[in-house]
């Protein structure tokens, strides 16, 4: 049975944004790395497994925005899912040495992190999930993050980054 990819976050309270933040007007920087800390997780829900964050600092936009980089990273053979030759590409945490390490050989990537025990077997999903649930978790991300703080629905880099990885069907 092939792998069912989930991808989740919770927000932190212990890392709020700062209460003056103004959401229309925060540039790329601090949508990526300064607000909207939290905990993040992939999630093979057929094999009742997952590679999570327990650190409660994750910038869980900026890892949704690496995450569909990534899936994007992973495509460029012109073979697409014939290619044998493994494609490699990896999300660091800024805060930490730990890493996200992905592999893609064929149509299938394998997702591995540093923190995880050395005989545990990576997550394995076909690369068109990843990509399609990559962009799902984005688009539900944003909405989630519009609804508690709607003046962030008004930033052009919030447009632009909706713009640039569309939802996948």
């Amino acid at each position: 049975m092939p792998s069912v990819l989930d991808i989740g976050y919770a927000l932190s309270n212990r890392f709020p944004d700062p209460p003056q933040t103004d959401y229309r007007r925060a540039d790329v920087r601090a949508l990526r790395h300064d607000l909207f800390c939290g905990d993040v997780y992939l999630a093979d829900t057929e094999a009742d497994r997952e590679l999570s964050t327990a650190w409660g600092w994750v910038p869980v936009l900026d890892f949704a925005w690496a995450l569909c980089d990534i899936a994007e990273r992973l495509d460029r053979d012109p073979a697409g899912s014939r290619a044998a030759r493994p494609q490699h590409a990896e999300l660091d945490f800024t805060e930490s040495t730990d890493r996200m390490l992905f592999e893609r050989r064929f149509g299938w990537v394998d997702i591995e992190a540093d923190w995880m025990p050395a005989e545990e077997p990576p997550l394995s999903f076909s690369h068109s999930a990843l990509r399609r649930e990559a962009r799902d978790f984005l688009h539900d991300l944003l909405a989630d993050l519009i609804d508690l703080h709607e003046d962030l629905g008004e930033n052009p880099a919030v447009w632009t980054l909706q713009a640039r990885f569309p939802r996948t069907r």
